[in-house]
């Protein structure tokens, strides 16, 4: 409500007062420029989903966030992709964010493994974030169900991703439900392991990030995780 009066006044003086007579048509332009200022505050307030979880670290520098919602619109400094190991982002989250980032992160992504090779669960990559909200891209890699030491590796997924988008001085990260989707990981064994991450990230010291997104869309993928997260509050 208080941004609402800000942009009323922000109006109200860049339209100039008449000093002898105020018309019935001056009024109603002032009257249709708060009514269009109230409309884009309230399209933005839309566009931010309440948390369904929010968790503050103790020293209250860090807040970590739980919300319903597409990670394509996020307006953070750096959002995490699903990706696989050669950057190849053909479906699921990875697709999502190569088609509203435009060609140019697929491009990218093309580029970053021709120089460095293959990503890794240690070593995402890295891309603009083209047409997206946010500034960058990291390309995290998940491990897909089956192949073997799967909690350790998005552990490290997780980890190197957070270190990234430190290492680029991000105070913003926003992420998806790393590999729990056509890479099969269960979700009740990835929640956990989300959680024992977050609880790290929240007692460390030495973060140039303020906040972390959980960005999820599907309903049983909210169900599975936010139960555990939840328990976040008790550390």
């Amino acid at each position: 409500m208080n941004n609402i009066f800000i942009y009323y006044e922000f109006y109200i003086h860049i339209v100039p007062r008449p000093r002898v007579f105020v018309s019935a048509g001056c009024h109603l332009l002032r009257v249709r420029l708060f009514l269009f200022a109230c409309r884009l505050v309230y399209n933005k307030v839309m566009d931010q989903p309440e948390p369904l979880l929010t968790v503050i670290s103790h020293d209250g520098r860090r807040r970590f966030e739980l919300i319903r919602g597409d990670l394509t619109r996020e307006s953070v400094d750096a959002i995490v992709n699903a990706a696989n190991s050669h950057l190849l982002h053909g479906g699921g989250v990875a697709a999502a964010i190569a088609r509203a980032g435009g060609p140019a992160i697929q491009a990218e992504s093309r580029e970053w493994v021709a120089k460095n090779g293959p990503a890794s669960p240690q070593r995402p990559g890295l891309t603009s974030g083209g047409r997206l909200p946010c500034r960058y891209v990291i390309h995290a890699v998940g491990p897909v169900w089956g192949e073997g030491e799967e909690t350790e590796k998005l552990s490290q997924a997780l980890r190197s991703a957070v270190a990234l988008a430190e290492a680029l001085g991000c105070a913003s990260l926003a992420l998806p439900a790393i590999s729990t989707g056509i890479f099969g990981f269960p979700l009740h064994l990835a929640a956990p392991v989300f959680r024992d991450e977050i609880a790290a990230w929240l007692r460390t010291e030495k973060s140039s990030l303020r906040l972390i997104r959980l960005v999820l869309l599907e309903p049983a993928v909210i169900q599975a995780f936010l139960p555990v997260l939840n328990r976040l509050r008790e550390a």
